[in-house]
C-alpha cells in the first residue's frame, strides 16, 4: 500500500482540485472546489477561507481541527468523513442543506452562519454554540443539545421532548421556536 504525500505549512490559492495527500497546517484561500472529490484526504490544523466546497465529496475525508471561514458549503455530507479526531469550526459560512446525522460535534462553534435545512438528526451537539446563526428549517430530532448555546440564534424550531436540552441556553425571543411543537403561540 503506497503512502500518500505529506504537505506541510503551505498556502494554496485559487485551486480547483486538491490532490490526494495529508495536509498539515495548510491554508486554502479562494479555492473553487464545488463538486470536488476530496475522498481520503487528511486535513490537520488547516483552514479554508472564502472557498466554495458546494457538493464536494467527503467520503473518508479526515478533518482534524479544521476552520472554515466565509465558505460556501452547500449540500455537504460531513457524516461521510472519518469520525476519528473530527473537529471543525465555522465562521461566516453558508451551510445550507448540510448533513451531520449521528455525528459527534461536541463543542463545535458556528458563528454567523446560515444553517438552513441542515440535518442534525441524532447528532451530539453538547456545548455547541450557534452564535448569530440562522437555523431556519434545520432538523433537530433525537439530538443531544445539552449545554448548547442558542441565545443569539434565530429561526429554530424543535421539540424539547424529542431532544436532550438540559442546560441549553436560549433567549426569550427564541421561546416560540421551542413552544411551537405544543401548538403554543407566543406574542
Amino acid at each position: 500500500m503506497s503512502k500518500l504525500p505529506i504537505f506541510e505549512d503551505k498556502t494554496y490559492k485559487d485551486l480547483t482540485e486538491i490532490p490526494p495527500g495529508d495536509y498539515d497546517t495548510c491554508t486554502f484561500v479562494d479555492c473553487k472546489l464545488a463538486g470536488a472529490d476530496l475522498t481520503g484526504r487528511l486535513f490537520t490544523d488547516c483552514s479554508f477561507t472564502d472557498c466554495d466546497l458546494t457538493n464536494a465529496k467527503l467520503h473518508e475525508t479526515a478533518l482534524k481541527t479544521v476552520a472554515f471561514e466565509g465558505c460556501k458549503l452547500l449540500g455537504l455530507h460531513f457524516d461521510d468523513c472519518r469520525d476519528f479526531l473530527f473537529r471543525v469550526s465555522f465562521t461566516n459560512c453558508n451551510l445550507e442543506l448540510v448533513t451531520f446525522q449521528e455525528w459527534k460535534l461536541k463543542g463545535t462553534e458556528f458563528k454567523n452562519c446560515t444553517l438552513r435545512e441542515t440535518d442534525f438528526t441524532a447528532a451530539d451537539l453538547q456545548e455547541a454554540s450557534f452564535d448569530d446563526c440562522d437555523l431556519n428549517r434545520a432538523i433537530f430530532e433525537r439530538t443531544d443539545l445539552r449545554k448548547a448555546d442558542f441565545r443569539s440564534a434565530r429561526n429554530y424550531r424543535f421539540s424539547p421532548q424529542e431532544n436532550r436540552l438540559k442546560g441549553a441556553r436560549f433567549s426569550v425571543e427564541g421561546l416560540p421556536g421551542l413552544l411551537a411543537a405544543y401548538g403554543i403561540v407566543v406574542g
